[in-house]
């Protein structure tokens, strides 16, 4: 099988190093990678076309200025050549075996059934603060149900005529879109197959302002899709209603009603502790202190970036897309 790997970029240049490097020490070498630019302005395409002259890598580099993530994403899958497309993102490290990993369950004897396969993705962090956001939003291994995962387009693969078949990514959508790729695979071609052994390690945002404005726009994208309502109703009655009525009833009626935060401080902030909780072992107490304490600020800083994005994202369709959900958009033929 001919197996072409493809990412995005857009100003790069201090950063996609990383991901080169990795895909030239592949343990199985891609036959191409497939590279597109959004219209950087930094020295990303001269760092890419190094590589290319260097003759490290089989890579092409296309200029698509002005594109958004789905659209240099389609652009690549349609320039690619290979049966098999291995996706990922600028800036990550890949694991030397991540492309074999990924390519296992298409080189079974029941190859033919195998439209996806899901890789999987940890933090590379580089500070206490990155450690300590790694660990409050990003799932660990064991927390994933296989049938039920969505990969990150950092790491997957999947056919080539399965991508097309779908549509390919929704070019109307800027953040969330690997969500809706996602789902419209799994809908035609069932539960994808799992390989956790797939990692790609990427840097957690470096500073809680990026993380803020990160997490605003992937809620902006849930609005525009009209994804995961009920989630963001639970998040608006949580802090809107539930907790003003918490704190009225433990001033003006008994403190004991104050036992309520205690019990949503264990449910929100319960599984980021017991994750962090290995990975800071050897730590200073003083260190450690710092990095847990974190964790709720990330929280609360990640909710309220998401609430305020998520209106945005449904007026955003209900003015462009008449209220259209994902599903009617790809019904509609909408790309």
């Amino acid at each position: 099988m001919k197996v072409s790997v493809i990412a995005t970029v857009l100003n790069e240049g201090e950063s996609v190093h990383r991901l080169l490097d990795s895909l030239v020490a592949q343990t199985r070498p891609p036959d191409e990678v497939v590279i597109v630019d959004g219209g950087s302005t930094d020295d990303t395409v001269a760092v890419l076309e190094k590589y290319a002259a260097e003759g490290r890598l089989p890579l092409r580099v296309i200029a698509c200025p002005g594109t958004n993530i789905s659209q240099g994403r389609n652009a690549a899958i349609h320039a690619a050549t290979g049966e098999i497309i291995a996706s990922t993102d600028a800036g990550v490290r890949l694991g030397p075996n991540w492309l074999a990993a990924l390519l296992e369950p298409f080189d079974r004897s029941d190859a033919g059934r195998v439209a996806v396969v899901s890789g999987f993705f940890l933090p590379d962090p580089q500070t206490d603060f990155e450690v300590a956001l790694g660990a409050t939003t990003l799932p660990a291994p064991g927390d994933v149900v296989p049938e039920r995962f969505l990969p990150s387009s950092r790491s997957v693969a999947y056919r080539r005529a399965a991508a097309q078949a779908v549509g390919g990514y929704p070019a109307w959508l800027d953040y969330c879109e690997d969500l809706i790729f996602d789902f419209k695979l799994r809908e035609w071609y069932g539960p994808f197959h799992f390989v956790p052994r797939a990692v790609a390690y990427f840097r957690p945002r470096p500073t809680l302002r990026d993380f803020v404005k990160q997490y605003y726009r992937y809620a902006r994208g849930d609005g525009k899709a009209n994804l995961w309502f009920r989630r963001h109703l639970i998040r608006y009655l949580t802090y809107l209603a539930a907790t003003p009525l918490l704190i009225a009833l433990a001033l003006l009626h008994s403190p004991w009603w104050g036992l309520g935060f205690l019990a949503g401080g264990a449910f929100m902030f319960g599984t980021p502790f017991k994750r962090l909780w290995p990975v800071t072992q050897g730590w200073s107490l003083l260190r450690r202190l710092r990095a847990f304490a974190w964790v709720p600020v990330i929280r609360v800083a990640g909710d309220v970036a998401k609430m305020a994005g998520y209106p945005v994202g449904v007026w955003w369709r209900m003015r462009q897309r008449g209220g259209r959900s994902w599903r009617e958009e790809y019904q509609r033929g909408s790309r």
